[in-house]
């Protein structure tokens, strides 16, 4: 990454923090993956049950590899066979490992989600919500977090799952009511409730989409 911005980004990553701890949630910075790695997993304790959604942000850090072991109860619902009772069972989790969409540079979070899963994990259930997040996502205010994550996060994502929306063709949002839509349920997170809940590690890297 060029070094100014790699600056810029450290910098902007402090306003990020500022606007998160303003809305009871705890940010983090991480000056690469490696080190956002390790400031997850300090904040994991040793035999905490995890699960997590679909965020390749948290796989791009290696965190989900460190997490299948004997020393953490790893929760995956890919080796279920009733994906149902997989995502019930996250909901009682001592960690939900997730990443945005987008967030705004003031510490709102958005995301966006077909099975709703997701999206209602972060807004209650497990115990502690960590989030990876890229610089590439921050944004400068609501709206453009929003046009993010419907116009760059959705047509990814689409694409990476095969499925037949206009999105997926072109690339861009249509605001779709396609039977294969990933964008049912918007999650808007601008303050928790319970602090020490959610924990946002940003990360000066390009992750995730």
């Amino acid at each position: 990454m060029n070094e100014n911005l790699f600056r810029r980004n450290e910098l902007l990553a402090q306003t990020v923090i500022r606007g998160l701890e303003s809305r009871n949630m705890s940010g983090y910075y991480a000056k690469d993956k490696e080190e956002a790695l390790q400031l997850a997993l300090d904040l994991i304790p040793l035999h905490s049950s995890v699960t997590m959604g679909g965020g390749m942000s948290v796989h791009e850090i290696g965190l989900v590899s460190s997490l299948k072991t004997e020393q953490y109860h790893f929760i995956d619902r890919d080796a279920f066979e009733d994906k149902r009772a997989a995502m019930l069972e996250a909901y009682d989790a001592d960690y939900y490992l997730s990443s945005a969409n987008a967030l705004t540079e003031d510490g709102i979070l958005v995301n966006i989600d077909g099975n709703a899963n997701r999206v209602s994990a972060i807004a209650q259930g497990p115990k502690h919500v960590i989030m990876i997040v890229g610089m590439n996502k921050v944004c400068k205010d609501l709206d453009s977090a929003m046009k993010r994550a419907r116009n760059v996060a959705a047509p990814a994502n689409a694409q990476r799952f095969g499925l037949s929306t206009p999105c997926a063709k072109t690339g861009t949002c249509f605001d779709c009511k396609s039977p294969d839509t990933i964008c049912c349920q918007f999650l808007i997170t601008r303050y928790s409730k319970h602090k020490g809940r959610i924990h946002v590690i940003l990360v000066n890297d390009s992750l995730g989409f």
